[in-house]
């Protein structure tokens, strides 16, 4: 499995920046995002930054990410009725999806 870690730049060189997030500081290329700014949110793959995000996305990342090293060490999570805890994206608006994908929302005709 491939996950991406959200990661804040802590401090830049030319094309790289120092960055920390869940218990780590590394140094990563920034080739694929272009010169970011200390203070902005990285998805940091194979210490490559990926994309940028925002401080939201970064929280709902690692909100999911503490929900899955909670499973993978054995312990429940905390539902209500059988819920996940996050907002499966079949429930999600189409419209928040796209955005959240960067894709146009799919039209579905139901004539």
């Amino acid at each position: 499995m491939c996950i991406a870690i959200p990661m804040q730049v802590i401090r830049v060189e030319p094309g790289h920046a120092w960055v920390a997030g869940r218990g780590d500081v590394r140094r990563v290329d920034t080739a694929l995002v272009g010169e970011p700014q200390p203070g902005d949110w990285l998805l940091v793959f194979l210490e490559t930054a990926r994309e940028r995000i925002d401080a939201v996305r970064a929280t709902e990342v690692n909100g999911l990410l503490d929900l899955l090293e909670g499973a993978l060490d054995g312990q429940a999570a905390p539902l209500h009725a059988g819920e996940p805890g996050f907002v499966l994206p079949s429930r999600t608006d189409p419209a928040a999806l796209a955005a959240l994908t960067g894709r146009a929302p799919n039209r579905v005709n139901t004539t």
